[in-house]
């Protein structure tokens, strides 16, 4: 049995402090460097228990040496062998030490310790009892320090004994001792099958233990890492009795906790079944399982696997999975964060962003890594516009997805687009669980995306209330990509490598000079619309290893989307160039408007002014430096400015 484990068991057990008063008569001999037994002139006994006791000594003396004990009181005597356990001393600068011993086995010890007890006064009796009722380890200084003690013996016994063979099967049996239980299992997690296998079991065969890392209660603990102390009678919904079947065993209550390797990932779960005797694990067991989920993530602690297959997004390499949020700006891992807090929960979420941002792609990876991963996931387009499509996806009781997709999810996109008769019928479908004229009980997370503010939506009314209110439980916001720039490397690294495998071709890279150039660009579009442009750098160049220049305002063979630039900017001329100046393309903006502004108003200038709450003075002048702009980028014969000279010089309206 390890050392460490011995020492655990001493420090579980409740001991009994001995007073001087007491008259307790106690010895102890330890060998010598001659083998002969010699006396600890100064040990006083400090507590008594069943398993053990502690005493205090000037004295020196390593862990696991062996002791003989005697112990008098009154006229009860007897002769005890031991070893040390444990060794701490209260303070940094105390001179004792503090020696834990692990006594063997003997009946006599309780009827010692009976007799010891029933000498106490009432007031001391009846403060033991308290102590050993009410008392929380771990709250003393000297307290904390014995923690610290028992963390470092384990570790030793990591450091010694973690690569040697029969160590896991050793440590669980222990495991199981000290848990008074019935089995106990590790699993770890295989990134390439997306199972957690179990690498040591105790009661059955580990080959046989494997499972998908979001069943049963191991999965729940693996994925959301959060501990689980069940009984299966009370908590019969979360258990999955697949093993009880497989191998003709009763689970009553289990208690499991996750594993972490050096980098704080959850890689595994220790689970132990059946608390002898109770039908659950208690408290103090829930604070014993802390202890030894921290001595098996000393042990894999380098255990970090990744795979090109793997779901799980800890696990998988960051360029080859299907559903990736690429990023290192503060707002992604913001988002990821939020992913580890949404995904097993059954709340509607509302995902807002602009165009293009990745909303879709987040709903998917709440579902695929949530506890609904392994049911159907559905979306719906709401922008459709062929209003047959959306009576029989959403609103028909025999053909609605909503059925079908029971424990699954259904992704709602762009739900803005549904007409307000249709947002009141789908209100009514989600609060009360059930189609209209159907029979069948809803069971599936809803999911809501909007490139548009809902909020404003519903105050305009052009949304319904309380259809925003069901949707909104939880609420995530997407940034568009021109205000984190600093994550388009990354992504233009992930939408090239991807693209040159589906086209066959080596790497490509883009020069720097082009990179600088996508970082100027705006992008209407966001991720979509550099996705976009990654897939066609490549089309264009199926020769050059490094993209090194792009006609990006191309007029035939556009990089770009052009039709977004038109779509955010208008046909103001020029005002899309990142080339020009700022403040220019201001000018060109405000010029347009005044124009607008003076032929509403027939030519009045004076009345235009008034309208835009400026002067006529400031009018003129915002008019003459745009006309400046213009003749710089198109020279004094403009047609631009030919066009519009009959508004700007221009006499007065009547």
């Amino acid at each position: 049995m390890l050392a460490s484990f011995s020492e655990f068991k001493f420090y579980q057990s409740f001991r009994i402090p001995v007073e001087k008063a007491d008259n307790l008569r106690f010895l102890v001999e330890k060998e010598d460097e001659m083998g002969k037994e010699v006396y600890i002139e100064d040990a006083v006994l400090v507590d008594v228990s069943v398993t053990g006791l502690g005493f205090r000594t000037k004295e020196r003396l390593s862990v696991g040496a062996p002791l003989t004990i005697s112990l008098q009181f009154k006229k009860y005597h007897m002769d005890i062998a031991g070893k040390v356990v444990r060794a701490f001393c209260n303070t940094v600068d105390d001179v004792d030490m503090i020696y834990g011993v692990e006594i063997e086995h003997d009946e006599n010890i309780r009827k010692f310790l009976e007799q010891f007890i029933l000498s106490f006064s009432t007031e001391r009796l009846k403060d033991c009892l308290i102590d050993s009722a009410l008392v929380e380890r771990y709250t003393k200084a000297s307290d904390g320090f014995e923690m610290f003690s028992l963390l470092l013996s384990l570790f030793k016994d990591i450091t010694f004994f973690g690569d040697k063979e029969g160590f896991l099967d050793n440590m669980l049996e222990e495991v199981v001792r000290i848990m008074n239980a019935q089995r106990s299992s590790i699993f770890l997690i295989n990134p390439e099958t997306n199972e957690l296998e179990a690498v040591a079991a105790l009661g059955m065969e580990k080959k046989d233990l494997k499972f998908d890392y979001r069943v049963g209660i191991a999965g729940s603990v693996f994925t959301t890492g959060v501990a689980l102390n069940i009984d299966t009678k009370s908590d019969r919904s979360r258990y999955n009795d697949l093993f009880d079947k497989k191998f003709n065993f009763e689970t009553r209550s289990i208690i499991c906790h996750p594993i972490h390797n050096r980098e704080d990932k959850i890689i595994g779960v220790i689970e132990v079944i059946n608390k002898r005797n109770q039908d659950r694990f208690t408290v103090e067991d829930e604070k014993t399982m802390k202890v030894l989920a921290l001595v098996f993530s000393s042990v894999f602690h380098n255990y970090n696997p990744l795979s090109e297959s793997s779901q799980i997004r800890r696990f998988s390499t960051p360029f080859d999975r299907t559903f990736a949020l690429i990023g290192k700006t503060p707002h992604l891992g913001s988002l990821r964060s939020s992913i580890i807090k949404l995904k097993d929960i059954d709340s509607p979420v509302l995902i807002q962003g602009e165009q293009g941002v990745g909303k879709t792609l987040y709903a998917k990876i709440l579902h695929h890594e949530g506890q609904r991963g392994l049911k159907p996931l559905v979306e719906i387009d709401c922008q459709v516009q062929d209003r047959q499509i959306i009576e029989k996806d959403i609103f028909s009781p025999v053909t609605s997805v909503m059925n079908n997709t029971q424990g699954g999810t259904v992704i709602f996109r762009e739900v803005h687009c549904l007409s307000i008769e249709d947002q009141r019928r789908l209100c009514f479908i989600l609060h009360e669980g059930r189609i209209e004229g159907g029979n069948v009980s809803i069971d599936a997370r809803i999911i809501a995306t909007s490139s548009k503010d809902l909020g404003q939506e519903v105050d305009e009314g052009k949304f319904d209330r309380s259809l925003y209110e069901f949707i909104n439980k939880a609420y995530v916001y997407i940034e568009p990509l021109r205000r984190r720039i600093e994550d388009i490397d990354l992504l233009v690294d992930y939408f090239l490598k991807m693209e040159c495998k589906n086209q066959g071709l080596l790497l490509k890279s883009f020069a720097p000079k082009v990179v600088m150039k996508m970082k100027d660009y705006h992008w209407p579009g966001n991720v979509k619309e550099l996705q976009t442009c990654v897939e066609r750098s490549v089309l264009y160049n199926p020769k050059n290893h490094i993209i090194a220049d792009l006609d990006f305002e191309s007029s035939a063979a556009p990089v770009y989307d052009l039709g977004a630039k038109q779509r955010l900017f208008g046909d103001i001329p020029y005002v899309h160039d990142p080339k020009i100046a700022l403040k220019d393309r201001i000018l060109l903006v405000e010029r347009e408007i005044i124009l607008s502004e003076i032929k509403r108003n027939n030519g009045n200038k004076s009345k235009a002014a008034k309208e835009m709450g400026i002067s006529r003075e400031a009018l003129r002048k915002k008019l003459l430096q745009s006309r400046e702009v213009l003749t710089q980028l198109e020279g004094v014969d403009s047609p631009t400015l030919k066009e519009d000279a009959v508004w700007e010089n221009g006499e007065e309206a009547a």
